[in-house]
């Protein structure tokens, strides 16, 4: 007995030591190859199990196998997943992923993004991974709305309708890119997030530079960057088929297929999607068409071509006027009332909507030199076709006292087009007094970007390029439905001034805005061990021009303006400096001198009122920036403070002769500052928390009394008073605060809670119309949370 028990023992303790020796302890860190920062998030899975980790903010991971020897399985969202073998406790060292798509390492490289710990920015990247989960039926923008110093909003609601604020700055002082090549409308700089309905199925990430920003072209980035990479071609083949059914008849249907990087070194990807619903929003009913194509080509070691496409065909029901909050409480409807639609015929008709085709075509071009100079250029072009619907003569829209009105249908009812139609046909060779028209938009728009990157030494690199841009903006009213009439009486066009206009004819205006760009940039980038720095150097001169077809006879020499120079600069710099692996400081500076827009210089809209000696706007901006990284914790501390002078003011007077003219109002100020905090953390494989909070002091810094305005004769013909000291900068919330879960179940099942708070949002005013001394004087506009 003793005998057996001695030998129960011995194979206990052999059975213990060999699953003691079955297990193996496998370590390392991933790395994203083009751009050596690190992967946090990827998946490592020991093969044929489930047994699986996650890597830290630093890329680095552990992962214990129950096995002496075999695979583990490495993937992330955009790269190509690898397989490594271990035996035994093995440190894999730096593991680098490759993009999966073909070229997207030239492509980051264009597009200037910033790298952690290393570009002297505040930065907050998305990737497809979190574009795909979080998004849904939200608008593209919306994603970014958990991000520091970020507002974005629905506007009235309708599908394509987002709009973002960065810093308290519109979107005309945002300057959004797309594969490094700005989108900002030529004319006024705006962004219309309609026109790229579709980018959220190919985007392989989102990234958002707040204040200067990285971009190396001359685009003056007042409040920020928003950079987007599209995929470019999967190096794998395969494809997915996609589909999205939500409330208020929202559906989706997609799918994508990749040949994958052929032998003859050709790849393509092809990506189309259909999405409609009813709307939220009453009236607000939508459809659009997305597609994407990219042909990559690797000629050989040196040379590689990829062609991209995209685009979306939209239209959708807006909610385009304002209400008072009273109309909202007071219906049935609550916040989804919209006054803006109506049945004719039976059918949905919008008084107000959106269509708009806009799609991207570019040619990149990427050489390689040598092994230390590399040559990446894009020839670029994009047709935009479109506008946005209205009404036009006696206005008979109106939803009237509490809501009661002879033109609709019931109290704060829909609009009855059908009463419309019966007026019109009673007046018959008289026209319609009322109708729909279209505000047509559309553009041609051609431009080349190319950047020569050489290293100077092993530390020291020099970008240059140039940025050459020619745009073409066509505008006129359309007649879209004479709503049973036989025509629309209209007397704008000087060539035809008795026109009966029928639908498909322009009216009202007609004109053409051109626009050209010549920039040219440079930047020294420095980095060795702890240190890294830049400075960068931007010019660019942006020329306008009009020509205006209906206010000036066809041989009138006005009905061609002149072209207009205004030339801009800007210089920034900045360092980062990592304290050790835990801590990063840095620290920027730039200065910007920024073109009028184009209606500065045309504000009233014709040939002959011409504000050619608009000041540029003038910015001086510095940030502050701290960055903690750890295993759990990862978090980020920004200050900043802008000031905007001479922000772009015109004031209309009557000169002797009774013509009017424009005078600039100098001395239009504001400073935007403010603190931004940020954080994730991971309490384990699981589980990560997520939150960051902006609280920003955006005011107009002082009044601009006593200003002369003078005329051509150098004579004071009146003052200007605008009382807006210390007022607050509208149209964003100031106060922004985001906390957020995620909980992952298995490999590719996730739960997310987000949570947005958003105060002292106050209303938009225009400066100019703060003028007197009353009862508006020293007030802000009104305010309110979400």
């Amino acid at each position: 007995m003793k005998k057996f028990n001695q030998f129960l023992c011995i194979a206990v303790l052999t059975l213990f030591s060999t699953v003691t020796y079955a297990q193996s302890t496998i370590k390392g860190k991933i790395t994203d190859g083009e751009m050596t920062s690190p992967l946090p998030g990827a998946n490592i899975i020991v093969k044929g199990t489930t047994n699986g980790a996650t890597t830290d903010f630093d890329g680095n991971f552990t992962i214990v196998a129950k096995s002496n020897s075999g695979e583990v399985v490495i993937s992330y969202v955009g790269f190509i997943t690898q397989t490594i073998a271990f035996k035994g406790n093995t440190d894999l060292g730096n593991i680098t992923l490759m993009p999966s798509d073909v070229g997207l390492q030239e492509v980051q490289l264009f597009a200037s993004v910033a790298v952690d710990r290393k570009t002297p920015v505040a930065v907050s990247t998305v990737r497809a991974a979190d574009i795909d989960l979080k998004l849904g039926t939200q608008e593209f923008p919306e994603i970014l709305k958990s991000t520091p110093g970020v507002y974005a909003t629905k506007s009235g609601g309708g599908f394509g309708d987002g709009r973002i604020n960065l810093r308290g700055f519109q979107s005309e002082n945002v300057a959004v890119m797309i594969n490094g090549v700005p989108v900002n409308d030529m004319e006024n700089g705006r962004v219309y997030w309609s026109n790229w309905a579709g980018l959220s199925d190919v985007t392989s990430s989102m990234q958002v530079q707040r204040g200067l920003g990285a971009s190396k072209v001359a685009v003056p980035s007042i409040g920020g960057t928003i950079n987007i990479l599209s995929r470019t071609t999967d190096v794998e083949e395969g494809g997915n088929v996609l589909t999205t059914i939500a409330n208020d008849g929202y559906r989706k249907f997609g799918a994508t297929y990749s040949t994958g990087l052929m032998k003859n070194g050709l790849a393509v990807t092809v990506s189309a999607s259909k999405t409609d619903g009813d709307g939220y929003v009453d009236g607000t009913e939508f459809n659009a068409m997305a597609y994407f194509l990219n042909v990559s080509k690797e000629i050989n070691d040196s040379h590689k071509l990829s062609l991209t496409a995209f685009g979306a065909k939209q239209r959708h029901g807006q909610r385009q006027n304002s209400q008072l909050i009273e109309t909202f409480r007071n219906n049935e409807r609550g916040i989804k009332y919209n006054a803006d639609w109506g049945y004719k015929n039976g059918q949905v008709t919008h008084a107000e909507d959106n269509f708009y085709h806009k799609p991207q075509i570019s040619l990149n071009h990427y050489w390689t030199i040598s092994d230390k100079t590399e040559l990446s250029t894009a020839a670029y072009v994009s047709f935009g076709t479109g506008g946005g619907g209205g009404t036009a003569g006696v206005n008979k829209f109106s939803i009237g006292t509490n809501g009661m009105s002879e033109y609709r249908i019931g109290t704060y009812g829909t609009i009855d087009f059908d009463k419309i139609v019966d007026e019109n046909i009673a007046n018959g060779a008289n026209g319609s007094e009322t109708v729909l028209r279209a505000s047509i938009n559309n553009h041609n728009w051609y431009g080349i970007l190319s950047t020569l990157k050489t290293d100077l030494s092993d530390d020291l690199v020099l970008l240059t390029g140039v940025d050459i841009r020619d745009y073409t903006g066509i505008h006129y009213t359309e007649l879209t439905d004479l709503l049973g009439g036989q025509y629309f009486a209209d007397d704008s066009d000087e060539n035809n001034p008795n026109a009966q206009v029928k639908v498909g004819d322009k009216y009202n205006y007609y004109n053409d805005g051109k626009v050209g760009w010549l920039g040219a940039f440079g930047q020294v980038e420095y980095s060795k061990e702890k240190l890294s720095a830049f400075i960068s150097l931007a010019a660019s001169n942006t020329s306008y021009k009009r020509i205006d077809y209906f206010n000036y006879l066809d041989s009138d020499p006005l009905q061609e303006s002149d072209r207009y120079n205004f030339f801009g600069y800007s210089a920034k710099g900045g360092a980062n400096y990592n304290l050790d692996a835990n801590h990063n400081v840095f620290a920027n500076v730039g200065y910007f001198e920024k073109a009028p827009g184009f209606d500065a210089v045309f504000p009233n809209f014709n040939n002959t009122d011409i504000n050619a000696d608009a000041d540029n706007q003038k910015i001086l901006s510095f940030e502050l920036g701290y960055g903690y990284r750890s295993d759990k914790l990862s978090a980020n501390v920004n200050l900043y403070r802008t000031a905007w002078r001479d922000r772009t003011e015109t004031i209309p007077f009557q000169q002797p002769d009774d013509t009017r003219a424009y005078a600039n109002v100098l001395g239009v100020n504001a400073i935007h500052q403010g603190i931004e905090i940020d954080f994730v953390y991971r309490a384990t494989d699981k589980l990560s928390f997520t939150g960051m909070t902006s609280l920003g002091d955006w005011r107009w810094e002082n009044n601009v009394l006593d200003v002369p305005i003078i005329n051509e004769d150098q004579e004071i013909v009146r003052y200007v008073d605008l009382y807006i000291e210390d007022l607050h900068v509208g149209d964003a919330a100031q106060t922004t605060l985001a906390l957020g879960l995620n909980y992952k179940f298995a490999n590719k099942t996730r739960f997310t809670l987000d949570y947005n708070y958003f105060d002292n949002l106050y209303a938009d005013f225009d400066p100019s119309n703060r003028g007197g001394v009353g009862p508006d004087e020293g007030q802000s506009s009104w305010s309110r949370c979400i």
